[in-house]
């Protein structure tokens, strides 16, 4: 009841609909399609009675189910043409005198429309505070360069007076369908409008109306869509890695709401997101970013800030989160819902930890790179050792690269972390064929136009593989001689701790590799072998999985409490 004023909900809903056959009852993200508007209608805070008009059985039962009456309908008034007007007179009059009793405001809610929120209702039924207004109706902004046509004279005209950007045009207003809310005298057999209108303003997705199979497949996408919360950073040591999987994974979730948290120390990662235009916040330390996250109430977080603590994934945990680490070796594991390390090829023994090259995530250029073919002579060679390159084992192959009979390209392309790039520019300023990049936005085209490739045992090993270049791998400390993807079956030569490496070692490695064409054949070949182009697949299919099981473990402790 709304300030006196008894309310009355009917819901339409023939069993014959055409467009999606057996349309009412069939199951919307696992719930009928009739539930959502009887659920809509209950959880209002001012509606008295919600009752379902239907000629059909089972829409009938499935009503009552889910707490609506049911009236059922004459079959004058289920066929094909009959509009609604006669329908909801007919359930009100039936309602009324069931209940012995006249309402005061009676609202047509269409089943069609399940992504209307209960507060949409009830701020519609608020309208009626103002005793001038009879009916009001659910409508969408729907602004567009729109035409008509001139039946008489056969012609199109213009239905705009100036060409605009659309969010510069007038307001348009289209009927959503969703909701028609009348005072009780102005519902007739032949209309259900006053005189006196108001509208009622919807989101778009509110206005979903599902009347073919495209609309239901919208539908199902708004309601399964997620918030998800990205915790990523780059900075120099780490580099932009973490940050540039994190968007490669945002760039494909265009069915969920997807916000960065970046610390606010570091700006190489909260430029780089900015120039995305992705939307995102920045924290101060730990208790800062879990009262963002609460603010914001993902259903899932995702970490990429490599080792977490037990401490900071349980409280995530008991903030009802599902958290996803990526390259997580901390405590945090043990608690997290979900693990992924592309990095690491072998099965470390606990389920929830996903390990091997089949999770590694490409940035989305080297989706559209040719395959590398493979040129019988050496004319350009690629250094890349990422990152900070700790042990400059950049300087260390240029120079072992200089003592040979080489006369080619060298592209150098340093990490934003590389100390000394002054120094190293200096060094090699006089020598032409030596080109210096830092950072570079475009490094699959570079990769592609290598004939061989120096790199350390980390992301880049995946990327160059996708290509088939051939590459030789120097390990930058312990932790990379794990990452054993860089190994002879997948097409790599590694010449294990760089540290260890001799520069003779790496001359001899490296002029036995141009002179063996046949071997660069063999590498190429091994590398384009392995799938990469499937690793968010990968990834995303056991994220859904677990998710499900955790929403129904969720739903079980709900049930047990």
């Amino acid at each position: 009841m709304f300030n006196n004023n008894k309310i009355l909900v009917v819901i339409p809903a023939r069993g014959g609909s055409k467009g999606i056959p057996r349309k009412n009852i069939r199951l919307l993200n696992n719930k009928p399609l009739i539930s959502y508007s009887i659920d809509i209608a209950k959880s209002s805070e001012y509606v008295d009675d919600v009752v379902v008009t239907t000629d059909d059985s089972e829409i009938a039962l499935l009503s009552e189910k889910f707490g609506a009456s049911v009236i059922r309908r004459s079959e004058e008034l289920a066929g094909d043409e009959v509009p609604l007007d006669p329908v909801v007179y007919d359930a009100m009059i039936q309602k009324e005198k069931l209940a012995f009793d006249e309402y005061d405001i009676v609202i047509t809610l269409q089943p069609t429309s399940p992504l209307l929120k209960a507060s949409t209702l009830d701020r519609a039924i608020e309208k009626f505070e103002d005793f001038a207004v009879d009916s009001v109706l659910s409508v969408v902004d729907d602004r567009h360069l729109s035409w008509g046509f001139d039946e008489t004279n056969q012609r199109y005209f213009p239905n705009y007076i100036e060409r605009k950007n659309r969010q510069y045009l007038p307001k348009d207003f289209r009927e959503t369908g969703a909701i028609l809310a009348t005072r009780r005298n102005f519902v007739h057999e032949d209309s259900r409008l006053g005189t006196n209108l108001d509208l009622i303003e919807v989101s778009r997705q509110e206005s979903v109306d599902i009347d073919n199979y495209e609309d239901w497949w919208i539908a199902e996408n708004y309601l399964q869509k997620k918030k998800i919360a990205i915790v990523v950073n780059a900075y120099n040591e780490i580099g932009t890695g973490h940050v540039y999987r994190c968007l490669s994974i945002a760039s494909k979730l265009v069915f969920h709401d997807v916000l960065f948290l970046l610390d606010e120390q570091y700006e190489l990662g909260i430029n780089i997101v900015d120039n995305y235009n992705y939307p995102f916040k920045l924290y101060d330390g730990e208790d800062d970013l879990l009262n963002i996250l609460k603010k914001y109430s993902p259903q899932m977080v995702i970490n990429d800030i490599l080792n977490t603590s037990r401490e900071y994934v349980t409280c995530l945990k008991n903030d009802g989160y599902f958290v996803v680490n990526f390259e997580d070796l901390g405590t945090g594991t043990e608690v997290a819902d979900v693990v992924f390390d592309a990095l690491y090829e072998h099965e470390i023994g606990e389920k929830n930890v996903f390990t091997g090259h089949k999770y590694y995530i490409l940035k989305d250029e080297f989706y559209f790179q040719p395959q590398k073919i493979i040129s019988q002579q050496v004319s350009n060679i690629l250094i890349t050792f990422g990152g900070s390159d700790p042990n400059n084992f950049t300087e260390k192959v240029i120079d072992s690269i200089l003592s040979t009979s080489y006369d080619g390209r060298i592209n150098v392309i340093l990490g934003l972390g590389y100390q000394g790039l002054d120094e190293l520019i200096d060094k090699y300023e006089s020598n032409q064929s030596i080109q210096i990049y830092q950072n570079v936005s475009d490094i699959s085209e570079f990769m592609f136009k290598a004939d061989i490739i120096f790199t350390s045992a980390g992301r880049t090993m995946y990327e160059v593989c996708s290509l088939g270049v051939p590459t030789i791998c120097l390990c930058q400390n312990e932790r990379e001689l794990t990452h054993v993807f860089a190994n002879d079956t997948n097409g790599f030569i590694n010449m294990g701790l760089g540290a260890d490496v001799g520069r003779q070692d790496i001359i001899d490695q490296f002029v036995d590799l141009v002179n063996n064409y046949e071997l660069r054949i063999e590498m190429n070949q091994k590398m384009l072998s392995v799938d990469l182009k499937d690793g968010f697949e990968n990834i995303w299919s056991i994220i859904r999985e677990e998710y499900r099981k955790f929403e129904l473990k969720g739903q079980y402790d709900e049930n047990i409490q």
